[in-house]
């Protein structure tokens, strides 16, 4: 049985790639609309697979602050865990989904043996590179921690935690790498939700670990070194909980070093510019740090604040629907031109469904949302006006850095991943030039209660929130639109102009434009309630206007969903 069933398959792939080459380019574009239900329903499944994980995320967090505080031992652990994160981020999921999905996916359609021998190979690779970079990492924890937090150095102490807990951690980011492997393989054989949801083992083990050593009384130094190795066990458990699925899709799966095999070759190939093109983008969010650094104190918290909000959609929409689109792109061939735009143009219409309205709520509706989420305590009103504003302005530039994502795999799964990383190097450039130009200006104005002012002499400028930390934000709008229509102009040479929004751009922006308005008039009748009343019933009620909007213009949700 187990012979016979590869056969019939490759028999099925052999007959169904046979149809697909004597139709017509029109007929291929026919089929693409067949298939967006399937993308649909995908994209869902990696959508709530990382929804559960930030949401378990956020539980952490919660967990982390009430244990650590704000303090010495806090500050230790969010810095040690940033440093040997930078490997996650240089050879995790991004990049081995860029790199090694369009490869596979195809040789599983072709030759499951060779996908088999292909993947067992990339492990191997991946193992034995991950081993010797976790082994450096521990070994020179103290500079690499020296270089990364400079003002440590003033605090022995702080210094020395920091670098034990670097030390525990690498192991555990090094399994979180091996991890992305897995969910390249799933994903490729069409499993999204398991890779997706594995990080909330990640989360869960931290809670668990850190919340066993709390009961026992212990001080905030051993409760980092307790999270530091809940890194550690959640990366295990985030590994292994997908190995027994990636075994049983990959039954003949050998683990060796073997380079000279074709798919490894071309893996490789494409594993530079993904590297350099990803760590273009890690530059970024330092560059943003070392320039909100020079602006006036609260540019960088407000900063992290509309970040936390802003990333949202482009994980949830961005990701969940480019992760998706990957393997199934990568499966067609550069003459089917007809069938790539239409999946492409697919994507980009559920992009805009979603991405659109969320951008028009966070402008028009932003500060409702803001105060209910944030505004206690020490956050005031200012507080909550400054970061609506830098979230408004980071929002102008939302539907682009999100449709950018589906793009740049369109490109990886084109065997083009030098374009994206070259456009996201012009990207950082024009975002910081722009951000440079305009945010020592917008630093000139200052929040007065709730009102904008000109600083003047008389100003007491330590006493109110500047925005310059708006001019920043400004900038990354800036560089994600240039990317976006750059990315537009690569795929034009290669598969034909394909439409942002998929067509329906005008569409879901009036229907957006118009939630939001009833969203407004319904805050200015609901502002004496209790903030989070207030921001769920305008917002809500703005969502459901744009929904209903929306369906009355042929575009229902259960077919943005897939189902």
């Amino acid at each position: 049985m187990t012979e016979t069933r590869p056969g019939s398959r490759r028999g099925q792939r052999a007959r169904a790639r046979q149809q697909v080459e004597a139709e017509a380019e029109n007929e291929s574009a026919a089929g693409a609309g067949a298939t967006t239900d399937d993308s649909g329903r995908n994209a869902t499944l990696v959508g709530a697979g990382i929804l559960l994980s930030r949401l378990s995320g956020l539980i952490r967090e919660i967990v982390t602050a009430g244990f650590l505080g704000v303090g010495l031992a806090s500050d230790a652990f969010k810095a040690a865990l940033r440093i040997p994160n930078l490997l996650q981020n240089l050879l995790g999921e991004g990049v081995l989904s860029a790199s090694f999905i369009p490869v596979y996916s195809r040789l599983v359609d072709t030759d499951e043996e060779e996908a088999g021998r292909t993947a067992g190979a990339v492990a191997g690779l991946l193992a034995a590179a991950v081993s010797v970079l976790v082994v450096l990492g521990m070994v020179a924890a103290r500079p690499i921690t020296i270089v990364l937090t400079p003002g440590f150095r003033d605090d022995p102490e702080k210094l020395d935690l920091t670098v034990s807990l670097v030390r525990i951690m690498f192991p555990g980011i090094g399994l979180l790498v091996l991890s992305a492997w897995c969910l390249a393989i799933l994903n490729s054989h069409r499993r999204f939700f398991l890779s997706y949801v594995a990080p909330v083992l990640w989360n869960v083990a931290q809670i668990v670990v850190v919340t066993v050593v709390a009961i026992g009384g212990s001080t905030t130094t051993s409760l980092a070194n307790a999270l530091a190795w809940g890194v550690v066990l959640g990366g295990l458990a985030q590994l292994l909980v997908q190995l027994p699925t990636v075994r049983s899709l990959v039954p003949d799966l050998r683990l060796s070093l073997d380079r000279t095999l074709a798919g490894v070759r071309d893996a490789m190939s494409r594993l530079g510019p993904v590297v350099f093109g990803r760590g273009v983008v890690q530059i970024s969010g330092y560059l943003d740090l070392v320039l909100a650094s020079l602006l006036v104190t609260g540019a960088v918290a407000a900063g992290t604040y509309a970040q936390v909000l802003y990333l949202l959609p482009v994980s949830l929409f961005g990701m969940s629907i480019a992760a998706s689109e990957l393997p199934e792109l990568s499966r067609l061939r550069p003459e089917q031109r007809a069938e790539l735009a239409g999946r492409v143009e697919g994507g980009l219409r559920r992009v805009a469904y979603f991405v659109a309205p969320t951008a028009v709520i966070y402008v028009a509706l932003g500060e409702p949302l803001v105060a209910a989420l944030f505004e206690r305590g020490e956050f005031n009103a200012s507080d909550t006006r400054l970061v609506w504003l830098v979230l408004a302005a980071y929002a102008l530039g939302l539907l682009a850095s999100t449709a950018s994502r589906l793009l740049q795999n369109s490109l990886y799964a084109l065997d083009d991943p030098r374009t994206p990383a070259r456009i996201a190097l012009v990207r950082v450039v024009t975002s910081s030039l722009v951000a440079l130009s305009v945010m020592f200006l917008f630093d000139q104005l200052v929040l007065v209660g709730t009102s904008i002012q000109l600083e003047t002499d008389a100003t007491d400028s330590a006493a109110f929130l500047h925005l310059g930390a708006v001019g920043i934000a400004l900038g990354s709008a800036v560089g994600a639109w240039v990317e976006l229509v750059l990315l537009r102009l690569a795929l034009r040479w290669r598969i034909g102009s394909v439409s942002l929004g998929g067509g329906s751009l005008a569409t879901v922006v009036t229907a957006a434009l118009a939630g939001a308005a009833v969203g407004r008039l319904v805050d200015l009748v609901v502002g004496g309630l209790p903030t989070i009343l207030a921001a769920g019933a305008s917002i809500g009620t703005a969502g459901l206007v744009y929904l209903a909007f929306a369906q009355a213009r042929g575009l229902p949700l259960r077919a943005m969903l897939g189902r």
